[in-house]
């Protein structure tokens, strides 16, 4: 007996030995890349804050019903980029694309080198005027921040590029890789019309890029419990996106008489199945590196649950899907976005609908991701359509260890020396999805701060952006052509 205590006592000291050892070489220290910036321009923050504000006043929003509707302001604001910025329209030349998508190109000295393109889009969501502290389209510059629609999302990376493009202009900078800058018209409806566009007209050129940059993670504070330091976020990757058409029919008649077999209680029913049976949570690529960038910088609690996901994998995925944030990083998920039945209270419905949308993780597919709805619901009383048009499958994986992440990387150090850089997933969709047959690699990073408070003015109220981050963000951007514009 005595022996067999001396052998537990054993096991459970290596065992615990071996889970601080793993917890101990868990995580990659943020290594700083040191590719070189030669030229740092000045920036005068108020001059800056003014020009983005006059961007601002322009009404760009995007209207997936009536997409014509928002022409005569996309013209408006590339007729006000064209009297902002003339240095850059002058020198790259500017094409427009499907009516009002802009392209600039900015020849390199070597033109063996494969392009580098940053993507940013012209168009904003609606607002709702009346909730906001400050009126939405006034571009009105005010307690240190300049707010309105776009200032987050998306034109503060429009005006940022077109700045520290004129600026590096302005001292005779010359990449020697080609730069493409690409802004879309409708990324808020899809990039359908402009971002296809401008990639179709990329491909029949025979362009091949080496790199896109579009939109996507920030530099988050507070955002990371356990994490003191500022985080910018590179996205390797983005979620797909799918949505299902629900159908559900029955006999219907007068509500007097209700049947068992009504299209609402089988509509109801189906969607009960898919609350109750989620899709299974699991690390990808992306994710997992995030959380080995930031280990070093978390407690010791945390580490060892990370390092040791072969133990502590159930307990460590209950904790984060508790979170809708942390959830959505782990498994694809699914959102009833709408639901439609009923035309009078006498009447029970013939037919009852629902729209399901589900943001794919990678790994999974329009087609698998559909079959697993079917599989679930399992009644012949709902139909299952997916919206082909607007479905995208998820994307490919770029690699963190790779010349343009450490380029993306070494703009950040020089605009936000403060932060730690790590890769991520990105859980909404972006431009650059048109893009990744064209482009060797693909991050998405907007160089802004958030902090929790900030997540709810991105297509929320009160969009705003601090004038000295703004200024942060152009000089990532004038980082970024350098690093980026040399091989």
């Amino acid at each position: 007996m005595k022996r067999g205590w001396m052998g537990l006592a054993l096991g459970v000291a290596l065992l615990a030995g071996l889970l601080a050892f793993r917890a101990a070489r868990y995580g990659r220290h943020d290594a700083r890349p040191d590719i070189g910036i030669g030229l740092k321009p000045a920036f005068d923050q108020g001059a800056l804050a003014q020009r983005l504000a006059g961007a601002l006043r322009i009404p760009t929003v995007s209207d997936a019903e009536t997409p014509t509707r928002n022409d005569d302001n996309l013209r408006a604001l590339r007729a006000y980029l064209a009297n902002t910025y003339p240095l850059v329209h002058a020198r790259l030349g500017c094409e427009v694309i499907a009516g009002n998508s802009l392209l600039f190109t900015w020849r390199g000295s070597d033109p063996a080198l494969a392009p580098a393109a940053l993507l940013a889009h012209l168009d904003v969501v609606p607002a709702e005027t009346d909730a906001w502290r400050v009126p939405p389209f006034e571009g009105r510059i005010q307690d240190g921040f300049i707010w309105g629609r776009g200032s987050l999302d998306d034109k503060v990376a429009v005006l940022g590029i077109l700045e520290a493009a004129t600026a590096l202009l302005q001292q005779d900078f010359r990449p020697r890789r080609t730069l493409i800058f690409a802004f879309g018209q409708d990324e808020e409806t899809g990039g359908h019309a402009g971002a296809a566009a401008l990639a179709a007209l990329l491909k029949s050129r025979g362009v091949k890029l080496d790199s896109v940059l579009d939109e996507g993670e920030v530099v988050g504070e507070g955002l990371v419990p356990g994490v003191t330091k500022p985080v910018a976020f590179i996205g390797t990757a983005e979620k797909g996106y799918l949505s299902l058409g629900l159908r559900a029919t029955g006999p219907g008649g007068h509500s007097s008489m209700p049947g068992g077999a009504d299209a609402t209680v089988h509509l109801l029913r189906a969607l009960a199945k898919l609350e109750a049976r989620p899709f299974p949570a699991r690390f990808t690529e992306p994710v997992d590196g995030m959380f080995r960038a930031l280990a070093p910088e978390m407690g010791p609690i945390q580490r060892l649950a990370l390092a040791n996901r072969w133990l502590s994998g159930p307990l460590l995925e209950h904790q984060l899907a508790a979170s809708p944030a942390t959830n959505a990083l782990l498994r694809t998920t699914m959102s009833v976005t709408r639901l439609e039945a009923g035309i009078r209270d006498n009447v029970i419905p013939g037919e009852a609908q629902a729209l399901v949308n589900l943001r794919l993780l990678p790994g999974d597919t329009v087609v698998s991701a559909t079959a697993r709805v079917r599989q679930g619901i399992d009644d012949p009383a709902v139909s299952i359509t997916p919206d082909a048009a607007s479905a995208l499958e998820a994307s490919s994986v770029s690699p963190s260890e790779d010349p343009a992440f450490r380029a993306i990387a070494s703009a950040i150090h020089a605009a936000f020396p403060d932060a730690l850089v790590a890769p991520s997933l990105v859980l909404g969709g972006t431009d650059s999805a048109h893009y990744g047959a064209l482009a060797r690699t693909t991050y998405r990073f907007l160089p802004v701060r958030v902090g929790p408070e900030d997540l709810e003015r991105f297509h929320g109220r009160d969009e705003r952006l601090a004038v000295k981050n703004y200024a942060e963000a152009v000089r990532f951007y004038a980082a970024y052509l350098q690093t980026a514009g040399a091989p």
